[in-house]
């Protein structure tokens, strides 16, 4: 993998999803991360020693940076639309977490910032970029298999019992499944079924008063034409749904069979957040995820029925389940991860090609998260308006 210019790229907020982000960050040859900006001083000077970079308090200083081309939105999800809008200002283009924000009004204004400055927007990482999910859609787009007629996803983590902040626990704020997991879903499926989902129907469960938010879902969306896809979560830590992906767990990594999800109980909310600061990246207790894994990325169970064929992506492949026989179309070992974000990210910027993962797309993700809170509020099916095909 080799660049012909590299990306200069800020990161406003050293959170959780930085430290995702990180090993992509650091190895992929065509980005190298200049500044950063982070409210926690611990968080600020680890990555000035680690990068030899700049680093600010505010998101305000790092835009100001003229070094800065590209802004990584990865600040609370509250705070994505303020830090989008305010990077597009100074002319930075745009690289935002998912959710791409809380309300479809301030993904408008996010796109409309972007149009204005002329810079690109995309949104991720979800797990639609992941390269077994890529390698299905183009087994969708060849016309081999026929066309999609269903897709069911599932996946059950301890999701809810990672340490949290107390807005992560307020689906107001951004919080719960629905914000956090089901942009994952959601956004596969819509890239594997098309992009149109036409309707919306979804229950979701808030079951542990400790835990005040959505911890799990179902939900079934109809797309135009006449494919569905069922989706389905449990994030209360108990079934691993990484038993059917023989042991490889989101981020690729062979887990230990033995091992369970975290179970651990805080005495106060504040307990809990310090818990969570002291192993953020900058923290005492802070320790780097493993910059290499074996397998690539993936978000539990997909399985795409198609007229000819089911499709199942894999952390190794894609499986291939036709006329009473399976194979496996291979895929090699990740040499980055998440090289898919930065694919896309260096074709729009350098080469001027339109993102796939863009901001009408990723409102279209959105749009279904926000109609499938709606539809479990109101227990009816809810239809959308906001679609965009790819």
């Amino acid at each position: 993998m080799s660049a012909r210019r590299t990306l200069r790229v800020g990161v406003a907020g050293l959170g959780r999803a930085f430290t995702v982000m990180l090993p992509t960050l650091a190895r992929d040859p065509r980005v190298t991360l200049v500044a950063a900006a982070d409210p926690r001083a611990e968080a600020r000077q680890r990555f000035a020693a680690d990068f030899a970079a700049k680093s600010y308090a505010t998101v305000a200083g790092l835009c100001d940076d003229p070094a800065v081309e590209i802004v990584y939105v990865a600040t609370p999800h509250q705070l994505h639309a303020e830090h989008a809008i305010l990077a597009a200002r100074h002319g930075k283009h745009l690289l935002v977490e998912k959710p791409m924000a809380l309300t479809l009004e301030d993904c408008t204004a996010m796109i409309e910032a972007a149009r204005r400055a002329s810079v690109h927007l995309i949104v991720g990482h979800s797990h639609s970029f992941d390269a077994p999910i890529a390698r299905t859609r183009a087994l969708i787009d060849s016309g081999v298999y026929g066309a999609v007629r269903m897709i069911h996803a599932l996946n059950y983590t301890d999701f809810l019992y990672r340490p949290r902040r107390p807005e992560e626990l307020d689906t107001a704020q951004g919080g719960g499944a629905i914000f956090n997991q089901a942009a994952h879903q959601v956004d596969i499926v819509r890239l594997l079924g098309g992009g149109m989902v036409k309707s919306v129907r979804a229950a979701t469960g808030a079951w542990d008063k400790s835990r005040p938010t959505e911890g799990a879902y179902s939900a079934l969306l109809t797309f135009e034409g006449e494919a569905f896809a069922s989706l389905s979560y449990s994030g209360y830590g108990r079934f691993d749904s990484d038993e059917f992906s023989d042991r490889i767990g989101e981020m690729g990594q062979t887990k230990d069979p033995g091992a369970r999800g975290s179970s651990r109980r805080f005495a106060s909310a504040d307990e809990e957040a310090a818990f969570k600061n002291a192993r953020n990246y900058g923290g005492a207790a802070y320790r780097p995820l493993a910059e290499q894994a074996p397998s690539h990325q993936h978000f539990g169970t997909i399985i795409v029925s198609c007229e000819r064929a089911d499709l199942r992506p894999m952390p190794n492949g894609v499986m291939i389940y036709q006329d009473g026989a399976a194979g496996l179309d291979p895929l090699p070992p990740p040499t980055v991860p998440r090289a898919e974000v930065i694919d896309e990210l260096y074709g729009a910027v350098v080469d001027g090609r339109v993102p796939l993962h863009d901001g009408p797309w990723a409102m279209a993700t959105l749009e279904v998260c926000l109609a499938m809170l709606r539809s479990a509020q109101e227990g009816r099916g809810v239809a959308l308006s906001h679609q965009v095909v790819r």
